[in-house]
């Protein structure tokens, strides 16, 4: 099976198989990612993740003038909050992957369809969620959270009301953003995630140091700022002349199930893999809260340091997954295996030379963060363990996974993902550091232990080419 379909023609008529939607039979033309086109897909999406973290530490610092219940009741919300825009972000990994295929194979009447159910599924999703999230909000935070404080829960509980009103935005803005890098166009959605930065920073100036209204005034520069985004790329994919795929008959609305089916089949098991593993993150915080403030203090710091040196990786990810489904969409699994070899190369070259300047400036990095002694002696001591093991290891088990999802080997992807994350980093990190005595820098030696065997897992699915099996559409 795997041979025939290697060997297969690229340029060739597709006839639609058993169940596909019904299209009229196209010539196939592998898609040409030279260098050039390659680079303009992937450094916007890099600039853009690392937009994310960098604003994201900004805007925590603009909070923190209120007090400290403000910092700590938009954390508390935030850790749900981002479980949720998982949901929205796999839903979009699942369109993105179909709407790929769909545009290697030169076939952008179901492209376009594509693109108009993914908007369709994050719109009924997220209203879903807001209406929950506003009927139940403070019974959501005393379940997850236990009793706080009061201004800490009323500070929770005006930040989750007013940013659950963001979400069928942020669902359209997500999925707008899939089905432009689905096209192999990132800049667009860069220049938007720099106007939202920016709003969103001016929002923060306005309503909390202008009009004082503290984390209310926080939560609506996020809504308007989410809102603004949504509405200039749908309305930009409104035009049914200026891109590959476009919404137009959006408001004619019909739901077609084969087509949602196609993409829940990506988008289930990338959700169910993100949030599995987040709910692992969580439960592992709990051994720094063993060992005391000093371990606290030095994760929080490595884990600042080390969020900004995933972000290039991140980058390559979602740049790995347009490129591959819109070669295996045409039926090019040398050009996919070809592609997939280049960005990991890229990614691996990258990721070393960030950990090596990590290694080399960690002592005044963590200097500017003023920690105790002990706790900037642990921090060192966690960030030299992450920088040797994810430089090794990282991109062969976050970056090359997108390749297995674009041929729809999803599931696949989230068995050993939660498999590794709850047997290797999770139960492996408490018997280490309560069992063996090792403390808390068996946490991090638990990360390494999941990075290398994830790596192992999806590098041998890759090579067995068990994924060539797969259908998307």
């Amino acid at each position: 099976m795997v041979d025939k379909l290697q060997s297969r023609p690229v340029s060739q008529v597709i006839q639609p198989s058993p169940g596909h939607i019904a299209v009229t039979p196209v010539t196939i033309t592998p898609p040409d990612w030279n260098n050039r086109k390659l680079f303009s897909l992937l450094w916007p999406l890099i600039v853009e993740q690392l937009l994310i973290v960098t604003m994201g530490i900004v805007d925590m610092v603009m909070v923190s003038s209120v007090g400290e219940h403000a910092v700590s009741g938009i954390s508390l919300v935030d850790t749900i909050n981002f479980l949720i825009i998982t949901t929205f972000n796999a839903m979009a990994t699942g369109g993105s992957v179909v709407a790929s295929q769909y545009i290697g194979r030169n076939d952008y009447k179901n492209a376009c369809s594509s693109a108009r159910q993914l908007v369709y599924i994050g719109v009924i999703s997220s209203l879903v969620l807001m209406v929950f999230t506003m009927c139940f909000c403070r019974s959501m935070l005393n379940l997850i959270y236990g009793n706080i404080a009061g201004d800490v829960m009323q500070a929770s509980q005006t930040y989750f009301l007013i940013t659950a009103l963001s979400y069928p935005f942020l669902a359209l803005y997500t999925s707008a953003t899939a089905l432009f890098r689905s096209m192999g166009n990132s800049k667009v959605s860069m220049r938007v995630a720099i106007l939202v930065n920016i709003i969103n920073v001016a929002g923060n100036a306005l309503f909390i140091y202008g009009f004082g209204w503290g984390v209310a005034g926080a939560a609506l520069s996020t809504l308007i700022g989410r809102m603004i985004a949504a509405l200039i790329l749908i309305t930009m994919l409104m035009q049914d002349w200026a891109y590959t795929i476009n919404l137009k008959g959006l408001k004619k609305i019909k739901l077609e199930p084969e087509m949602i089916k196609r993409i829940l089949n990506i988008g289930i098991p990338s959700g169910l893999e993100a949030s599995m593993f987040q709910v692992g993150k969580i439960l592992i915080t709990r051994i720094f809260t063993a060992f005391g403030t000093v371990a606290i203090a030095a994760n929080a710091v490595s884990a600042t340091i080390n969020s900004i040196a995933f972000m290039p990786g991140s980058g390559y990810g979602m740049g790995l997954l347009i490129v591959a489904g819109q070669c295996i969409g045409a039926g090019d699994y040398t050009g996919a295996k070809r592609h997939t070899k280049r960005i990991l190369i890229l990614a691996y070259i990258t990721y070393i030379v960030i950990n090596i300047n990590i290694m080399i400036f960690m002592n005044p990095i963590v200097s500017f963060f003023n920690l105790s002694e002990e706790a900037h002696r642990l921090c060192l001591i966690f960030l030299r363990i992450h920088c040797i093991t994810s430089a090794l290891f990282w991109c062969p088990s976050f970056v090359l996974p997108n390749a297995l999802k674009a041929a729809g080997d999803a599931r696949y992807v989230m068995v050993i993902a939660a498999s590794t994350m709850w047997i290797v980093r999770v139960c492996s990190a408490f018997f280490m550091a309560f069992t063996l005595g090792m403390g808390p820098v068996a946490v991090t030696i638990a990360m390494g232990g999941d990075f290398l065997f994830r790596g192992i897992f999806f590098s041998a699915r890759w090579i067995n080419g068990r994924w060539m099996e797969k259908r998307v559409i």
